[in-house]
């Protein structure tokens, strides 16, 4: 049994009604009859069931364990859901190459680099964090069009950071979403599936991502066991409820401590810690926080704590635990260790920098040693922007 899929974007063609709106997607039509190659005109043939030839757009952790899926999938052969598995990657400046290609090299699968996406027939693309615009002429080599694994609940967090933006907002529920790509649009096709799930509390964008691709994963190969019906019972997106997850650049690592809560700065270290360090300004030299924990109450109810007045970005050194206490807009929060031309514990910093700076300066006021927000320069915020690779295709 073979089926006709038609495709379009916009308006039904003539005769589908006037004033209805724009079709939902794509429509699989039995198709009994005419010649093999659609030489009646009507359009190519495609499978109307399992098993799929797939090509795999992917780069990062969170694409890599949707492509472990696809594999694993395509050598279970009693299942028989994917007959091919080819994969598209990004050039990488690492001589071993980005993760999905790494996987793909390990697991001998046919890798291709963009813009080559390879001369083979496919039934279907699958893209998870590519960051590459699709453009309708290759989306329209497959036959069921190219899907997306997105690691947000669609509208919310369209664009290419989405799991860093629910962590830097302190978002309670996300999910992941299983769409349909629309051509030169970012984000905006059909939902085939979406599941939410709770956010743990105070989890790093990175241990959410590694929850998020395994869910994101098992959603995939449930949409291809059943891929026409999939399709056509996708729906449309919410008009309400969008919001954008664009990408994130090392100016956002920089503290604002007049303005940031000791809340905004721990998500911010929770969304991009592990990608850029979080920065500041010490007496004109850059400085990294490397390490950065709550304070404990009992910290907290320190007499040098409680009995001055002090200023956003003032540093104190606790010794009893052996961390530096800064002073944001609304509290505290505690550093461990930071970089100063080199690595140095809350200690080091304190021994080498802070005590001496103090004994030089005994009569000065104490917020002349703080740390201050570090101001780049426009030029440098581009030329080191930073584009998280958790995030759904663009």
């Amino acid at each position: 049994m073979w089926v006709l899929v038609r495709r379009w974007w916009g308006p039904l063609p003539a005769g589908g009604g006037a004033g209805r709106r724009p079709s939902p997607g794509w429509r699989a039509l039995a198709w009994l009859g005419g010649s093999p190659g659609g030489e009646d005109g009507r359009g190519p043939r495609v499978r109307e069931k399992p098993p799929w030839r797939v090509l795999f757009f992917g780069t990062d952790h969170f694409a890599r364990e949707t492509l472990r899926a696809l594999h694993a999938a395509s050598e279970n052969k009693e299942e028989e859901l994917i007959e091919k598995l080819e994969v598209v990657t990004v050039p990488s400046p690492s001589p071993k190459g980005l993760p999905v290609k790494q996987y793909a090299v390990q697991s001998q699968l046919p890798v291709y680099e963009w813009p080559d996406v390879g001369s083979g027939e496919y039934d279907v693309g699958v893209v998870a964090s590519f960051g590459r615009l699709m453009s309708e002429a290759l989306i329209l080599k497959f036959p069921y069009g190219i899907l997306n694994v997105h690691p947000s609940c669609l509208p919310r967090w369209r664009g290419p950071a989405p799991i860093i933006h629910t962590v830097l907002h302190g978002d309670t529920v996300t999910g992941v979403t299983v769409m349909q790509i629309r051509p030169k649009r970012f984000d905006v096709g059909p939902i085939l599936k979406q599941e939410t799930v709770p956010v743990p509390p105070k989890s790093t964008a990175k241990e959410l991502e590694a929850m998020l691709s395994r869910l994101g994963a098992n959603m995939l190969i449930s949409v291809l066991k059943n891929l026409p019906e999939s399709l056509n019972n996708g729906r449309q997106q919410p008009t309400e409820g969008v919001t954008r997850a664009p990408k994130v650049s090392v100016g956002t690592s920089c503290i604002k401590w007049e303005e940031q809560t000791s809340e905004e700065i721990f998500r911010l270290y929770r969304a991009i810690g592990d990608k850029i360090p979080l920065q500041t300004l010490w007496m004109d030299n850059a400085i990294k926080l490397l390490d950065l924990v709550e304070v404990n109450s009992s910290v907290l109810a320190d007499p040098k704590l409680t009995g001055q007045a002090v200023i956003p970005g003032s540093i104190t050194y606790h010794k009893q635990s052996q961390i530096l206490l800064v002073c944001c807009k609304d509290g505290w929060i505690g550093v461990r260790s930071v970089m100063l031309k080199k690595t140095l514990t809350a200690t080091d910093f304190y021994n080498g920098y802070l005590h001496s700076w103090h004994q030089k300066n005994a009569q000065a006021h104490p917020s002349q040693c703080r740390f201050q927000t570090l101001r780049l320069p426009a030029k440098k915020k581009q030329k080191k922007e930073f584009v998280a690779m958790q995030q759904c295709i663009k």
